[in-house]
């Protein structure tokens, strides 16, 4: 369709402002609600669709759908209609740029930035398919970021009717990039099928080029169904490698193998979010626990001392092997006759040389006694302030190695020690003491738009505590967490208390009645509860503009941000004035003046009164009818009698 020129009012409502931009099914234009005061996002779809029967039924079904996602992170859908032979939808306007822009201005983005960003991305998926609405084109194009990089997806619902389909020849309408092996074939999608493409983004966001490219769209269908998806790791090689296995099992080919929905995508990501807040292990710390080695023997200890033999050695034919009579005993021969007695000799050497290494023994371990130092126990210190452990290693004789760490344990206690209270150390040793800086800082969790369970698991599993307060909300769904505080990203100390800001719904106001009032006085007062105003004309012989009825009616009570339907007299209805009993002339001339048109009939009378008199009217004197109407009055005419001639 041609553009739609500034200040054009689309369906008696929406002033177009200017144009935001266009793309494969639709223009969207930025326009002003001229009922409710605000501005918002008009889409007017290409007139090509507009034709196809089918494509609208899906359309208004679609968009009907979408229109029921309540979500900070879903750009909300408001109206939709017809327009110049075509259709639009009225959506949320919403400031910022789209994640593609940032992506080409500033990608590859940092690791807790792209996390950040892909989890909001999956907050919406989450909440949309838990009302059965796949999205079936996510793709940054579709992903509006704020100045603090806050989320807004938008066509979720609208892209099922629209380019994100494959159609039955097989061309590809909707971003070949980001589309999923199953929607490349032409099969049934489901959320996995979201969730691929949500890991295209993340791929795109860590790296600054997506997964697969080509010279054309068919071509690179092809490659989202062949071919695995390349390791991030592999472009950016500072990508942590389990945030990098996220990635690739996001992109698996078979969604079997893929995170079945979002709420498993998110999970992961948490994990490794969790993992990087944690920061490298201390190896220092590790290395306290790790078992002592055994010691070797002394260098220059004695060796030990040879066995003093008890006999010489037979011939190899004296021993009896295991199988023989005599069980494996040696069989010793007796000397031989007139032999000298050497063997008593030998055996005197043995035992002064044994003698002599006993006395020098016992020299070597009296010497090392007197030289050793003295033994003392370690006192316990775990618990006590960190000026109180060191006043007590002292007094035992002990050096003090402090050691600082974040911990539970209150700033500057003592939560462990090395060795153990107890052990024998010698006087004098080093006792290494591990004193707290605190529980140390972590970061509030980002816990907008989930449940309040959710919420407190997440706020738990991240070393915080949450506190639950309950608020209205005219946006937010009762049971879904509004805000927090301290916000999402803020350093605090593990175990604090986190402040879960949780919907109730809308607050729910009483009904003003604004009947009888002009339409702005009727739609200020409802601004004054909260609620807004919808118009319908009615006809009515009320003055123009003003409330003759409304829906839902004074006195009810309901969520504030509803909407109440005005119905609005037109001006069009006239009282029809009564003129039987006038001349027709004078009866016309009251009828037209009242500003309806008189037509004429006759009926015969033989009163001479009623000639040339209205009789009756209708409708009668008093009806209300639009003006501009017929109205028909009967006028008298007096019958004529003939006189008969004479015969002659």
């Amino acid at each position: 369709m041609s553009e739609i020129a500034e200040n054009t009012v689309v369906d008696g409502r929406y002033r177009v402002l200017h144009k935001i931009g266009s793309g494969g099914m639709a223009d969207v234009y930025c326009a002003e609600d001229t009922h409710l005061g605000r501005r918002i996002a008009l889409k007017l779809l290409h007139r090509r669709f507009a034709q196809d029967g089918e494509f609208v039924e899906r359309f208004r079904r679609e968009a009907s759908s979408a229109a029921g996602l309540q979500h900070p992170n879903v750009v909300g859908v408001y109206d939709r209609g017809e327009f110049d032979d075509t259709y639009y939808i009225a959506m949320e306007f919403c400031e910022g740029r789209s994640l593609k822009d940032v992506i080409r201005s500033e990608a590859p983005l940092d690791v807790r930035r792209a996390i950040a960003i892909t989890r909001q991305i999956l907050l919406a998926a989450r909440f949309a398919h838990r009302r059965n609405v796949i999205h079936r084109d996510l793709k940054p194009h579709n992903v509006i970021l704020d100045g603090e990089d806050g989320v807004k997806v938008t066509d979720f619902g609208i892209a099922r009717a629209g380019a994100s389909d494959i159609t039955q020849a097989g061309a590809i309408m909707g971003t070949a990039q980001y589309l999923s092996p199953e929607q490349a074939q032409g099969k049934p999608v489901n959320e996995s099928s979201d969730v691929y493409s949500i890991g295209v983004v993340l791929f795109e966001l860590l790296t600054g080029k997506a997964p697969f490219e080509g010279e054309s769209a068919v071509a690179i269908a092809l490659m989202h169904v062949n071919q695995p998806a390349p390791s991030p790791q592999d472009l950016v090689p500072t990508i942590p490698s389990e945030l990098n296995a996220v990635v690739l099992k996001a992109l698996a080919k078979d969604s079997d193998d893929r995170y079945p929905d979002a709420e498993s995508f998110l999970r992961d990501l948490d994990a490794v979010e969790a993992r990087l807040d944690r920061g490298p292990a201390d190896a220092e710390s590790t290395a306290v626990f790790a078992p002592v080695a055994a010691m070797a023997p002394p260098v220059n200890a004695p060796p030990p001392p040879s066995p003093v033999p008890t006999a010489v050695a037979p011939p190899p034919a004296a021993i009896d092997g295991p199988g023989s009579p005599g069980g494996g005993v040696i069989d010793v021969p007796p000397p031989p006759p007139g032999a000298p007695p050497e063997q008593p000799r030998r055996r005197n050497r043995w035992i002064w040389a044994l003698l002599a290494l006993a006395v020098v023994g016992v020299a070597v371990f009296a010497f090392l006694a007197l030289r050793s130092p003295k033994q003392v126990a370690v006192p316990v210190v775990v618990g006590q302030t960190l000026d109180s452990a060191r006043a007590k290693l002292d007094q035992a004789g002990l050096q003090v190695d402090i050691r600082r760490r974040a911990d539970r344990a209150p700033r500057d206690i003592v939560f462990d020690q090395a060795p153990n209270a107890g052990s024998k150390v010698d006087d004098g040793s080093t006792v290494a003491v591990f004193v707290s800086n605190g529980p140390g800082t972590v970061k509030v969790p980002d816990v907008l738009g989930l449940t309040e369970a959710d919420a407190k698991r997440r706020v738990q599993n991240g070393g915080m505590k949450p506190k639950v307060q309950r608020e209205s909300s005219p946006k937010i769904p009762a049971g879904i967490v509004i805000r927090t505080d301290p916000s999402a990203g803020r350093p605090v100390d593990r175990q604090s208390e986190v402040t879960l800001f949780v919907s109730t719904g809308p607050q729910q106001v009483v009904v003003p009645d604004v009947t009888g009032q002009s339409q702005s006085d009727a739609v200020a007062a409802l601004k004054q509860k909260g609620l807004y105003a919808v118009f319908q004309e009615k006809d009515s012989t009320e003055p123009q503009g003003t409330v003759i009825s409304q829906s839902p009616g004074a006195g009810q009570k309901i969520g504030q941000g509803s909407n109440i339907t005005l119905f609005v007299s037109n001006g069009k209805l006239k009282d029809v004035p009564d003129v039987t009993g006038l001349s027709q002339v004078d009866a016309e001339t009251q009828l037209a003046g009242a500003g309806f048109k008189p037509t004429v009939r006759q009926r015969s009378t033989n009163q001479q009164s009623e000639d040339g008199l209205v009789l009756s009217q209708s409708p009668g004197g008093g009806a209300k009818r639009k003006e501009g109407s017929t109205v028909t009055v009967t006028i008298g005419k007096l019958a004529t009698t003939t006189t008969p001639s004479p015969t002659p």
